[in-house]
């Protein structure tokens, strides 16, 4: 759908309102070349109208981490805000942490305009995702299940919370505009049984639909065993590339609740112009990730990141349903 610049503007108004971008602020835009130009431009305008210092960064992109430029990681620590383009490439390997530890706010945007204007966060996307927050702190355990076979049980409570409600208001905080999430990270080596992927669940980084079944199964933490057809060959053999059994550890785990979002979308979109949060936030769906928790402060590095969000799944907090076959329940509080 075109959006004309002028939608694009009033979109960015309110999602900086939201994020309390002030008069006297400093603000940061990672950015590139090759991004969504219309996107940048954008919030450049509409910080500029609030009275904010503005300046754009961008990194050489040749794959050295971002920490070892001194004056740039003094740059983004010294900044209210900062808004990047570019995505967790740069900012994985501790540079995220650092910055957020100095109160920076971060706010990761990258998709089309046209996904942000239709998804524009509102205070009520926040109220939504706190209920689900305090939900996780309360609880010891975490289970999954599905008709298709899913039958997963993880210890939680070892780990810090992801929250995710589309804008980024509070020091330290980073989220993802659209988003709408809540997830955790499992206790070490507590990840056991069954996780089966369906027709319509979706892998990243693939970008792709699941045709046939993957039937993945799980003991003390890791992936031990992928069974199935094509899909499971496929993802058999991109997993064995990176060559690190950190790979197959369990990672994030969590599930959607922005009611906006939709599964279908990624089927619309050109796979180089979209991180697929439409896919990652629609409510219902259960995410379950694999591979490094050093986002947690866990030890784990490894390159190999899979993130599948999951249709028709039933998860519960100590028994305390949260969704059930794929549709959320109010508030999780029944």
């Amino acid at each position: 759908m075109a959006i004309s610049q002028q939608e694009l503007v009033q979109a960015w108004t309110k999602v900086l309102t939201l994020c309390k971008v002030s008069r006297g602020e400093t603000l940061c835009l990672l950015t590139r070349p090759d991004i969504h130009l219309r996107n940048v431009e954008a919030a450049e305008h509409v910080a500029r109208q609030t009275g904010s210092h503005v300046f754009r960064l961008e990194p050489a992109m040749d794959e050295r981490p971002l920490r070892e430029n001194e004056v740039a990681m003094q740059a983004l620590k010294s900044c209210d805000m900062v808004i990047d383009f570019l995505g967790l490439h740069l900012l994985r390997r501790g540079e995220q942490e650092e910055v957020m530890k100095a109160g920076t706010r971060i706010l990761y945007v990258i998709e089309p305009p046209d996904a942000l204007v239709r998804l524009i966060p509102a205070e009520e996307d926040k109220r939504r995702v706190r209920v689900a927050e305090g939900c996780i702190k309360r609880a010891k355990s975490m289970h999954v299940a599905s008709a298709s076979g899913t039958d997963f049980r993880v210890a939680i409570g070892e780990y810090p919370i992801l929250s995710e409600w589309g804008y980024s208001d509070e020091p330290g905080h980073w989220d993802h505009w659209p988003a709408g999430f809540i997830a955790t990270w499992p206790n070490e080596r507590s990840a056991q049984g069954s996780v089966v992927l369906s027709a319509g669940d979706i892998i990243f980084p693939f970008k792709s639909y699941v045709r046939d079944e993957i039937r993945l199964t799980i003991k003390d933490g890791f992936i031990v065993k992928i069974d199935g057809g094509f899909d499971a060959e496929i993802l058999r053999e991109y997993m064995a590339e990176f060559n690190d059994p950190e790979a197959y550890a369990v990672s994030h785990l969590g599930w959607g609740l922005n009611p906006r979002a939709r599964w279908s979308r990624l089927a619309l979109l050109d796979k180089q112009q979209t991180n697929g949060n439409d896919a990652r936030a629609f409510a219902g769906n259960f995410m379950f990730s694999t591979g490094p928790n050093t986002d947690a402060g866990g030890r784990r590095d490894t390159l190999c990141h899979l993130d599948i969000p999951m249709r028709n799944c039933s998860v519960s907090l100590d028994g305390v349903p949260m969704t059930v076959n794929g549709k959320v329940v109010a508030d999780g509080q029944h």
